[in-house]
């Protein structure tokens, strides 16, 4: 199939594509050129109501459709995705302004991994039975909650996209779909793979729009039964507000600040190689990100001394270029954003060690939003530069003396959604292990991801988990079945 992009975008309702009922829209601006290249709807109210109603419509027959058949779509749209993963990597970068090759190995194989995995896992999803005295039994039913919504984030827009969409179609949902108004495009096109691997008209509807128009209207609409968002932590208390009082199911996946605590009897390459890519990966814009560096104070030179000089080697460029191992940030909103968090923190007395600064990149992409890898020293973990989430290629480092104290210091704000620990004495890093406040956390890796496990945060960090079992009992409802003999 050949997947073309207009220039104006349309919404996917009922299996057709729609203007918006508004005829409004948005500008889609390619990060790493600082150009308008597309326009985007902004849905409203009535576009919601248009996509509930065929979502409704969709659902009995969906919500009753077998497993396999299910598994075979699914499938169908992983192996799409695939055979499209060219078109959908370039798409990605020119929305996003991350390096091609790292769309092309990380967002695209990701976005098919997703729906192999949940087409799987519906396959061996079983309800549960227990045995009673006096002759009865009791058998748990999982079921469908029925139209569901799911909006997604910018910094990986089809990679999480599909991982929400995915399991509550596997689960027998239909679904009301919000990508990122900054990071449409790819959306649009799963929208048009989805069709192509036959899923029934109005099972996935995919409205594109702003929050306050098209993603509170989701959240609002009382025959939406389930609401599962990524995002900002501040829009995810928005979102609580609304959904909490409708009694709606809630999966909120939020902010991160997320520290990485190194020990000096750590694998020191390994811990390097990794530290570079949880620090800048994707321009720090991962959730999962380590934004501030625990070191402990023996070896704290020794990591500066061989950890900026590697960062200072990660050259921003044109993100088409196989060369270029940093790309633009997201938005000229959010460029200016990580621009002032770094003088707030020269501010708070910070030293820039490596970077602090825009880059003006040379060609098209002259005009694009460029920031330098930064890493920043000598401040506390009282200060908001490491209290509040940057989401860019900005780092803290902070020594410290003892385990105690590393655990102090990691623990030391609102959020709690990743940890990494670099340690060889592994009795020390499950002792560490136990004591972060965190929903995740990796032992001597970063980023290695087993979809099977539970994913999310504490504190402010989220509500709930996704993956696995998880995810699908999250687009479920249990309903228990007693029976007397």
């Amino acid at each position: 199939m050949q997947l073309e992009i207009p220039k104006q975008l349309e919404n996917y309702i009922g299996g057709e594509f729609v203007k918006p009922s508004n005829n409004s829209y948005l500008d889609n601006i390619n990060p790493a050129i600082g150009e308008v290249y597309g326009q985007i709807p902004n849905s409203n109210s009535d576009d919601v109501e248009n996509a509930v109603t065929a979502a409704k419509k969709a659902f009995p027959e969906w919500s009753a459709t077998s497993t396999e058949t299910r598994f075979r779509i699914l499938n169908r749209i992983a192996d799409l995705i695939d055979e499209n993963h060219d078109a959908l990597a370039l798409a990605e970068t020119n929305d996003n302004g991350k390096p091609l090759w790292l769309s092309k190995e990380v967002d695209i194989p990701r976005a098919s991994s997703n729906f192999r995995f949940f087409a799987t896992a519906i396959m061996n999803f079983s309800s549960e039975s227990h045995a009673m005295e006096n002759n009865a039994f009791n058998i748990t039913l999982r079921q469908p909650v029925g139209v569901v919504g799911c909006i997604s984030p910018w910094n990986l827009p089809l990679y999480l996209f599909t991982w929400k969409i995915a399991p509550a179609l596997a689960a027998g949902n239909c679904v009301i779909a919000k990508p990122s108004e900054v990071t449409p495009v790819t959306a649009y096109l799963l929208a048009k793979i989805s069709r192509e691997a036959g899923l029934p008209e109005g099972v996935l509807n995919i409205l594109h729009g702003d929050g306050p128009n098209c993603g509170e209207a989701i959240v609002k609409h009382p025959s939406i039964k389930a609401i599962s968002f990524t995002g900002s932590t501040r829009a995810g208390a928005q979102i609580a507000s609304i959904a909490a009082p409708m009694f709606k199911k809630l999966s909120l996946e939020l902010g991160g600040k997320n520290p990485s605590i190194i020990f000096a009897d750590c694998d020191w390459k390994k811990m390097l190689f990794n530290t570079i890519r949880s620090s800048f990966g994707n321009q720090g814009q991962i959730c999962l990100c380590s934004s501030r560096i625990l070191i402990e104070s023996s070896v704290y030179e020794k990591f500066k001394a061989d950890f900026i000089p590697w960062a200072q080697k990660l050259n921003n460029g044109d993100p088409l270029l196989a060369t270029s191992k940093q790309g633009a940030i997201v938005s000229k909103a959010h460029f200016e954003k990580v621009l002032g968090c770094i003088e707030l923190a020269k501010q708070e007395g910070g030293k820039i060690l490596c970077g602090g600064n825009s880059v003006k990149v040379s060609g098209r992409c002259e005009n694009g939003y460029f920031i330098q890898p930064t890493i920043i020293e000598g401040l506390g973990p009282n200060c908001r530069t490491n209290q509040e989430e940057i989401f860019g290629p900005v780092v803290t480092l902070q020594p410290f003396d003892t385990i105690e104290e590393a655990l102090q210091l990691a623990n030391a704000t609102d959020y709690g959604l990743a940890c990494t620990i670099w340690t060889q004495d592994i009795s020390k890093a499950n002792h560490v292990a136990a004591k972060i406040e965190s929903g995740i956390v990796w032992i001597n890796c970063w980023l290695h991801r087993d979809l099977r496990t539970p994913f999310g945060g504490i504190k402010n960090s989220g509500v709930g988990r996704e993956g696995g079992w998880d995810a699908l009992k999250f687009f479920t409802e249990a309903k228990n079945v007693c029976t007397q003999y």
